[in-house]
């Protein structure tokens, strides 16, 4: 059997993105994980699934699988990626797109043929929804690694993320930190570990380790962590830029209840189809 797929990504952040609304395709952990080997298989960061709603307040159902095969709640650059990908396969014409997903409805907005302003969602700052093996929410928390002592701010997106405000961003503090805290005893079920470096009221830099997949070059919903992140602790204002390093991101949280706003473009890279 074949499956038709379209490769795309949103600041390089990759995706394969699969209608599995006109193809009858079961995810199978092994077979996505085999797909995303990027010297074997097709290569990416996460595979995007449409699907039909289970209720009629959205069009569809957005799913979301990493690379190792495991299946996640929530890709911001993916979300852009799928609003573009329904309406140029004619799943849809709405410029507003109401999306289920595992952990509740995400709006997606069509701003032009390439960006896409993601609702996505209010933050969660409960331990026990998050979650943290903590009992009580605080302001930040702090984790031991070794003999070193790291500060940081946590909150859900629809996935959990650590945010740990640094001085500068380099390849040592990601790539040696990123596999320690993603599977730190602190996350029961793992965590994306964000690293922020704050250069104004209005734009930060940031670089994510991503639990299932390591480091990519865009994290949607770690940009929204860490606009939430700064703001609660004073360093940022209300709306921001969020430079990764496959672009830049618009951000916009009113404050505590509200959601964030997401705004970033999207790209099609080609048109395939395997063989399953």
């Amino acid at each position: 059997m074949k499956i038709l797929f379209t490769k795309m990504h949103g600041l390089g952040n990759d995706f394969m993105v699969i209608d599995g609304i006109h193809q009858s395709i079961t995810p199978d952990p092994k077979l996505i994980a085999a797909w995303a080997d990027r010297h074997f298989g097709i290569g990416f960061d996460q595979l995007l699934l449409v699907e039909p709603p289970s209720n009629a307040e959205a069009l569809f159902k957005y799913r979301i699988f990493n690379a190792d095969g495991g299946e996640v709640d929530q890709c911001g650059n993916g979300a852009r990626c799928f609003a573009r990908f329904v309406r140029e396969k004619g799943l849809t014409d709405a410029k507003v797109i109401p999306v289920e997903t595992n952990t509740g409805r995400l709006e997606l907005k069509m701003i032009d043929d390439e960006h896409v302003t993601v609702n996505m969602g209010i933050p969660e700052f409960e331990p026990h929804k998050i979650p943290l093996n903590t009992p009580q929410r605080q302001h930040t928390y702090e984790l031991s690694l070794g003999d070193r002592k790291l500060t940081f701010s946590a909150l859900s997106m629809g996935n959990p993320h650590a945010v740990f405000q640094v001085k500068k961003l380099d390849d040592m503090t990601v790539q040696q930190l990123g596999p320690l805290l993603e599977s730190h005893p602190f996350f029961p079920q793992r965590v994306n570990a964000g690293f922020m470096q704050v250069t104004g009221r209005d734009a930060f830099n940031l670089r994510v380790y991503e639990r299932g997949v390591g480091e990519t070059l865009a994290c949607g919903s770690g940009a929204c962590a860490a606009m939430v992140a700064g703001v609660q602790l004073g360093l940022l204002d209300h709306q921001a830029t969020a430079r990764v390093q496959g672009g830049h991101l618009q951000l916009d949280w009113p404050g505590e209840g509200k959601p964030v706003m997401m705004t970033g473009s999207t790209a099609v890279v080609y048109e395939g189809e395997i063989n399953v």
